[in-house]
């Protein structure tokens, strides 16, 4: 398998004509930095193909993009190029037919931390996930750090990016699917049937499942913890969970 390139330097793109080319060629952008206040006629262009494509935009300062750039030559404007192309939902599905699996999903609701999404990505892969779902805004995209932690999974497990969660479960469900996610106030995972098309909904590291995206969910799941401290790391929790999955499925 061929070895991932680490430096971050091959993920951005600094400059204004450079961006704007490489939204306009269709290059996957997870998200622009551009220096606030900055109303010129090219950053206003950046910002316009930003909004076609539904990048997520940041304002910040000179001195963050200074610390950013790579080549100090940034213009005022450093995109974020994802390192691995996203994945259709449709792709899940067709993976999931041709290995004749019912349809197992993963879906994270705002991870923020790259390790956590590289994590849980090879986590999905090894427990036979067809895929991982992931929000496009206020969450972690596909960079080379989550290329990195998740070890080759991103070579095999397709990873899609939706607008709204709470939306896209309510269209899995006239799929077929059921969604679980986890939770502390849930009922016990081992009393739960698991079993058929199901998502797994994994939440934000601090937060964890938001309201919305939990009211969509047939099953809420909690894990049994005998510890002092109160909670798991969300990719522990996804594994932990993600195998009781895999344990059911196997019966």
């Amino acid at each position: 398998m061929e070895e991932l390139k680490t430096g971050y330097n091959e993920f951005t793109i600094e400059g204004r004509n450079a961006v704007i080319e490489a939204f306009r060629s269709g290059k996957e952008i997870d998200k622009v930095y551009i220096l606030d206040g900055c109303q010129d006629g090219p950053v206003m262009t950046v910002k316009r193909e930003a909004k076609k494509h539904d990048t997520m935009i940041k304002y910040v300062t000179k001195e963050r993009l200074d610390q950013l750039s790579e080549t100090g030559k940034h213009q005022g404007v450093i995109a974020v190029a994802a390192a691995y192309k996203y994945a259709e939902i449709e792709d899940m599905f067709a993976l999931a037919e041709k290995k004749g699996e019912a349809p197992f999903l993963f879906l994270l609701d705002n991870i923020e931390d790259p390790h956590n999404l590289g994590a849980i990505i090879r986590t999905a892969n090894l427990a036979g996930a067809h895929g991982v779902i992931i929000p496009k805004n206020r969450a972690v995209g596909l960079t080379a750090t989550v290329a990195r932690t998740s070890a080759g999974a991103l070579n095999y497990t397709p990873v899609a990016k939706v607008t709204n969660m709470a939306k896209t479960i309510e269209d899995l469900k006239k799929q077929g699917l059921w969604f679980v996610c986890a939770d502390m106030g849930g009922t016990t995972m081992y009393q739960l049937d698991l079993k058929g098309p199901i998502g797994l909904v994994i939440g934000n590291e601090g937060e964890g499942v938001g309201r919305l995206v939990k009211e969509k969910c047939d099953m809420v799941a909690s894990i049994p913890m005998k510890g002092d401290i109160d909670s798991l790391n969300a990719s522990v929790a996804a594994g932990v969970l993600a195998y009781e999955i895999v344990r059911q499925r196997l019966q």
